[in-house]
């Protein structure tokens, strides 16, 4: 059985005993129940991961850490997923398991159709909420990187933004698919794919994409949720690109 892993959030070398941050000694030792002297290794999210052995005294928690293990579980290139904000809590689902997918980074969009609307600090609360899934998520998956959760913001103020790769929205009707769209682009290193809401984009959302040079590809002859559509897309690619 490997040993429990743990994100850290500070500067890790070998050889160092470090105190664990509060939250995740409680974690560690009153949740997981571990003793004094089991291995559990830690990360930092810079890559790599540190085995150590742990140290209880009192409430607190101590780490002796060990030599540094440059063990990687990332894809071979990058992708991003831009979700449009689902209803309830199927954000919390898709976010965890883009992570466990290998996803890079993940951009909620408060498109015009999303029936969840987020602003102000019930706002802030949630996307800490992600982050703190996707925290967990890598903890659980391997990962030694973090997968970034951005804040919400509109389709319009997403595209703004540099342009990072190939870009490919998901549309039922698009005349290309997607594994046309990716032979079409050799020695691809970066791909974001765009998920509307479950009402799916609106035209002018998908005008705004047209004119921004994202382009649109089918996948598939079912309707997939918009929570499980990102995802497949992510496995697919990346199985596609040999990622």
């Amino acid at each position: 059985m490997s040993a429990p892993r743990f994100f850290c959030d500070a500067p890790l070398s070998a050889g160092a005993r470090i105190a664990l941050p509060e939250a995740l000694a409680h974690h560690a030792i009153r949740v997981l129940r571990l003793r004094a002297g089991e291995t559990v290794a830690l990360f930092n999210g810079q890559g790599g991961e540190y085995p150590a052995v742990l140290e209880i005294e009192g409430k607190a928690g101590f780490a002796q850490l060990g030599a540094f293990d440059p063990r990687e579980a990332e894809l071979a290139g990058r992708i991003t997923l831009v979700q449009g904000l689902p209803a309830g809590d199927k954000m919390d689902w898709v976010v965890e398991k883009a992570v466990e997918l290998g996803a890079a980074r993940v951009c909620p969009i408060a498109a015009q159709r999303s029936v969840l609307q987020l602003s102000g600090p019930r706002l802030e609360k949630r996307v800490a909420h992600w982050q703190r899934i996707a925290q967990s998520a890598a903890e659980q998956c391997g990962r030694n990187r973090l997968m970034a959760v951005d804040a919400p913001v509109t389709l319009a103020d997403w595209l703004t933004q540099p342009a990072e790769g190939l870009r490919l929205l998901c549309h039922p009707e698009a005349d290309a698919d997607l594994a046309g769209r990716l032979g079409a682009t050799p020695g691809l290193q970066s791909l974001t794919l765009l998920v509307g809401p479950e009402g799916g984009w609106s035209d002018k959302e998908l005008a705004q994409a047209r004119e921004a040079g994202v382009q649109a590809v089918r996948f598939g002859p079912r309707v997939l949720r918009t929570e499980t559509a990102g995802l497949a897309l992510i496995s697919a690619a990346g199985a596609l690109l040999g990622w």
